[in-house]
């Protein structure tokens, strides 16, 4: 009787340890497919702070030309629209952030209780900063090319245009 109680326990250690081990591969697995999402949307982001800031120096044609015939150097006129999209971008990400962090806490609580028991999303501190910045960097990045767009303008062809 003594061998079969043993040869019971390590079934039920075997079954627990392949339980976690194809738990752990399915998380791995939904891990990869929403950083492949999250990558998706990055990217769409980005163009969409591009299109903004593309607008925005076209819009704005006038007041860089003035700028520049008064003396602007390239590098305010450019550090400008960089600031801009970064703003543009954190501002995003902070509301991002927001609607995670609720939207975290509204699917445990769900979670929570159906399967009676208590469950709360794990949210870092260093996971949001880096968040928040990266969100800046892909505005950063993204607005590069309109910023360089605003720097180029000749004034009199700025001031000429509207």
């Amino acid at each position: 009787s003594y061998f079969f109680f043993r040869l019971k326990v390590e079934n039920v250690k075997n079954t627990m340890s392949s339980m976690t081990s194809s738990m752990n591969d399915m998380i791995d697995t939904v891990s990869i497919a929403i950083a492949f999402i999250a990558g998706i949307s990055l990217l769409v982001g980005g163009i969409g702070v591009m299109n903004i800031m593309l607008v925005s120096v076209t819009e704005r044609t006038r007041e860089i030309g003035i700028r520049k015939s008064l003396g602007a150097k390239t590098s305010s006129i450019m550090m400008q629209f960089l600031a801009e999209a970064a703003i543009l971008t954190v501002i995003g990400g902070v509301i991002g952030i927001v609607l995670g962090v609720i939207g975290g806490y509204v699917i445990c609580s769900i979670i929570s209780s159906s399967m009676g028991m208590s469950i709360t999303p794990g949210i870092s501190l260093s996971t949001i900063m880096a968040a928040t910045l990266f969100s800046c960097a892909v505005g950063v990045f993204f607005g590069i090319y309109p910023a360089k767009k605003a720097a180029k303008l000749s004034p009199i062809e700025a001031l000429r245009r509207n």
